[in-house]
Protein backbone atom coordinates (compact mmCIF):
# COMPACT_ATOMS: atom_id res chain seq x y z
CA UNK A 1 0.00 0.00 0.00
CA UNK A 2 1.28 3.46 -0.86
CA UNK A 3 2.34 5.80 1.91
CA UNK A 4 -0.24 8.21 3.28
CA UNK A 5 0.56 11.90 2.81
CA UNK A 6 -1.37 14.53 4.77
CA UNK A 7 -1.41 18.13 3.54
CA UNK A 8 -1.92 20.21 6.68
CA UNK A 9 -4.90 22.57 6.56
CA UNK A 10 -4.25 25.40 8.99
CA UNK A 11 -6.17 28.04 7.06
CA UNK A 12 -3.32 29.50 4.99
CA UNK A 13 -4.00 28.84 1.31
CA UNK A 14 -2.86 26.81 -1.75
CA UNK A 15 -3.80 23.43 -0.23
CA UNK A 16 -5.87 22.14 -3.07
CA UNK A 17 -3.44 23.01 -5.84
CA UNK A 18 -0.89 20.89 -3.97
CA UNK A 19 -3.39 18.06 -3.59
CA UNK A 20 -4.33 18.25 -7.28
CA UNK A 21 -0.68 17.91 -8.29
CA UNK A 22 -0.21 14.94 -5.94
CA UNK A 23 -3.31 13.25 -7.35
CA UNK A 24 -1.81 13.51 -10.82
CA UNK A 25 1.23 11.71 -9.45
CA UNK A 26 -1.09 8.97 -8.08
CA UNK A 27 -0.15 9.76 -4.49
CA UNK A 28 -2.31 8.75 -1.54
CA UNK A 29 -2.81 12.32 -0.30
CA UNK A 30 -5.49 14.08 1.72
CA UNK A 31 -6.01 17.60 3.05
CA UNK A 32 -6.75 17.61 6.78
CA UNK A 33 -6.85 19.77 9.89
CA UNK A 34 -7.29 16.74 12.15
CA UNK A 35 -4.47 16.08 14.64
CA UNK A 36 -5.23 12.33 14.52
CA UNK A 37 -5.06 12.26 10.69
CA UNK A 38 -1.76 14.13 10.77
CA UNK A 39 -0.42 11.82 13.50
CA UNK A 40 -1.33 8.85 11.30
CA UNK A 41 0.43 10.14 8.21
CA UNK A 42 3.59 8.60 6.79
CA UNK A 43 4.64 11.94 5.33
CA UNK A 44 3.46 15.52 5.90
CA UNK A 45 3.27 18.55 3.64
CA UNK A 46 3.02 21.99 5.23
CA UNK A 47 2.01 24.46 2.50
CA UNK A 48 0.96 28.06 3.00
CA UNK A 49 0.56 31.53 1.60
CA UNK A 50 0.13 34.56 3.82
CA UNK A 51 1.34 36.12 7.05
CA UNK A 52 3.86 34.32 9.31
CA UNK A 53 2.34 35.50 12.60
CA UNK A 54 -1.18 34.53 11.56
CA UNK A 55 0.05 31.11 10.45
CA UNK A 56 1.69 30.41 13.81
CA UNK A 57 -1.44 31.57 15.64
CA UNK A 58 -3.58 29.26 13.49
CA UNK A 59 -1.32 26.25 14.15
CA UNK A 60 -1.54 26.83 17.90
CA UNK A 61 -5.29 27.58 18.03
CA UNK A 62 -6.14 24.53 15.92
CA UNK A 63 -4.06 22.29 18.26
CA UNK A 64 -1.83 21.15 15.40
CA UNK A 65 1.54 22.39 16.68
CA UNK A 66 2.11 19.62 19.22
CA UNK A 67 1.10 16.88 16.76
CA UNK A 68 3.39 18.22 14.02
CA UNK A 69 6.32 18.66 16.39
CA UNK A 70 5.98 15.09 17.69
CA UNK A 71 5.61 13.62 14.19
CA UNK A 72 8.68 15.44 12.88
CA UNK A 73 11.06 15.63 15.84
CA UNK A 74 10.21 12.44 17.77
CA UNK A 75 8.88 10.02 15.14
CA UNK A 76 11.15 11.49 12.44
CA UNK A 77 8.49 11.48 9.72
CA UNK A 78 9.41 13.36 6.53
CA UNK A 79 7.88 16.81 6.18
CA UNK A 80 7.97 19.18 3.21
CA UNK A 81 7.31 22.87 3.82
CA UNK A 82 6.26 24.93 0.80
CA UNK A 83 6.63 28.75 0.70
CA UNK A 84 5.26 30.00 4.05
CA UNK A 85 5.40 26.38 5.23
CA UNK A 86 9.19 26.46 4.84
CA UNK A 87 9.47 29.84 6.56
CA UNK A 88 7.62 28.52 9.61
CA UNK A 89 10.51 26.09 10.15
CA UNK A 90 12.83 28.97 11.14
CA UNK A 91 13.41 30.24 14.67
CA UNK A 92 11.68 33.57 14.05
CA UNK A 93 10.41 36.00 11.44
CA UNK A 94 10.41 39.75 10.94
CA UNK A 95 6.85 39.33 9.65
CA UNK A 96 4.99 39.84 12.91
CA UNK A 97 8.25 39.54 14.88
CA UNK A 98 7.25 36.15 16.30
CA UNK A 99 8.90 32.79 16.85
CA UNK A 100 8.56 29.85 14.47
CA UNK A 101 8.98 26.08 14.77
CA UNK A 102 12.71 26.48 15.44
CA UNK A 103 13.77 23.46 13.40
CA UNK A 104 16.48 25.42 11.58
CA UNK A 105 18.99 27.93 12.91
CA UNK A 106 17.50 30.60 10.68
CA UNK A 107 15.28 33.64 10.58
CA UNK A 108 12.89 35.00 7.98
CA UNK A 109 13.65 38.53 6.77
CA UNK A 110 12.10 40.96 4.34
CA UNK A 111 13.78 41.36 0.95
CA UNK A 112 16.12 44.36 0.92
CA UNK A 113 16.82 44.94 -2.77
CA UNK A 114 18.82 47.88 -4.11
CA UNK A 115 17.17 48.22 -7.52
CA UNK A 116 13.43 48.23 -6.78
CA UNK A 117 12.55 48.89 -10.41
CA UNK A 118 14.39 45.84 -11.68
CA UNK A 119 13.67 43.61 -8.68
CA UNK A 120 10.14 44.27 -7.48
CA UNK A 121 8.80 43.03 -4.16
CA UNK A 122 7.11 40.62 -3.85
CA UNK A 123 9.49 38.42 -5.79
CA UNK A 124 7.01 36.91 -8.20
CA UNK A 125 7.49 34.63 -11.19
CA UNK A 126 10.05 32.20 -12.53
CA UNK A 127 13.60 32.06 -11.24
CA UNK A 128 16.48 29.62 -11.27
CA UNK A 129 17.69 27.51 -8.38
CA UNK A 130 21.29 26.57 -7.76
CA UNK A 131 21.63 23.16 -6.12
CA UNK A 132 24.33 23.38 -3.46
CA UNK A 133 24.29 19.85 -2.01
CA UNK A 134 23.27 16.34 -2.98
CA UNK A 135 19.73 15.39 -2.05
CA UNK A 136 17.14 12.76 -2.93
CA UNK A 137 14.68 15.66 -3.23
CA UNK A 138 16.68 16.98 -6.20
CA UNK A 139 16.86 13.68 -8.10
CA UNK A 140 16.54 14.23 -11.88
CA UNK A 141 16.25 18.01 -11.40
CA UNK A 142 18.98 19.82 -13.36
CA UNK A 143 20.94 22.59 -11.72
CA UNK A 144 19.59 26.05 -12.66
CA UNK A 145 16.08 24.69 -13.20
CA UNK A 146 13.36 27.34 -13.01
CA UNK A 147 10.66 27.28 -10.33
CA UNK A 148 7.76 29.61 -9.61
CA UNK A 149 8.08 32.03 -6.65
CA UNK A 150 5.71 34.41 -4.85
CA UNK A 151 7.10 35.96 -1.62
CA UNK A 152 8.20 39.18 0.08
CA UNK A 153 10.22 37.56 2.88
CA UNK A 154 12.99 34.99 2.60
CA UNK A 155 14.88 32.45 4.69
CA UNK A 156 18.24 33.45 6.17
CA UNK A 157 20.11 30.36 7.37
CA UNK A 158 22.95 30.49 9.89
CA UNK A 159 24.03 26.91 9.16
CA UNK A 160 25.31 26.46 5.61
CA UNK A 161 24.96 22.67 5.93
CA UNK A 162 21.16 23.07 5.96
CA UNK A 163 21.06 24.94 2.64
CA UNK A 164 19.86 22.89 -0.34
CA UNK A 165 19.18 25.60 -2.96
CA UNK A 166 20.01 29.27 -3.41
CA UNK A 167 18.43 31.72 -5.83
CA UNK A 168 19.58 35.13 -7.06
CA UNK A 169 17.22 38.08 -6.77
CA UNK A 170 19.42 41.17 -6.42
CA UNK A 171 21.43 38.91 -4.08
CA UNK A 172 21.55 35.22 -3.24
CA UNK A 173 18.90 33.98 -0.83
CA UNK A 174 18.14 30.51 0.50
CA UNK A 175 15.41 28.92 -1.62
CA UNK A 176 15.42 25.38 -0.17
CA UNK A 177 16.67 23.69 2.99
CA UNK A 178 17.12 20.12 4.19
CA UNK A 179 18.06 18.59 7.52
CA UNK A 180 17.50 14.89 8.19
CA UNK A 181 13.76 14.30 7.62
CA UNK A 182 12.89 18.00 7.25
CA UNK A 183 12.66 19.63 3.82
CA UNK A 184 11.58 23.13 2.84
CA UNK A 185 11.23 24.95 -0.49
CA UNK A 186 10.48 28.64 -0.88
CA UNK A 187 9.15 28.13 -4.41
CA UNK A 188 5.91 26.44 -5.43
CA UNK A 189 6.53 23.00 -6.97
CA UNK A 190 2.77 22.60 -7.51
CA UNK A 191 2.92 25.56 -9.92
CA UNK A 192 6.27 24.71 -11.51
CA UNK A 193 5.24 22.36 -14.33
CA UNK A 194 7.37 19.27 -15.01
CA UNK A 195 10.27 20.17 -12.75
CA UNK A 196 7.88 20.83 -9.86
CA UNK A 197 6.15 17.52 -10.49
CA UNK A 198 9.55 15.80 -10.37
CA UNK A 199 10.31 17.36 -6.99
CA UNK A 200 6.98 16.21 -5.56
CA UNK A 201 7.53 12.73 -7.02
CA UNK A 202 10.93 12.66 -5.35
CA UNK A 203 9.28 13.53 -2.03
CA UNK A 204 6.65 10.82 -2.48
CA UNK A 205 9.42 8.30 -3.21
CA UNK A 206 11.61 9.13 -0.20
Amino acid sequence: MSCKIVIVDYGMGNLFSVRKKLYRLHANAIVSSSPSEIAGADKIILPGVGHFQKAMENLVSSHLMETIQESVLVKKKPILGICLGMQLMAKKSEEGNVGGMGWFDAEVVRFSVQDTLKNKIPHMGWNQISIVKDSALMKNIPNLSEFYFVHSFHFKSYNKNDVLNVTDYDYNFVSAVEKENIFGVQYHPEKSHDVGAQLLKNYIDL
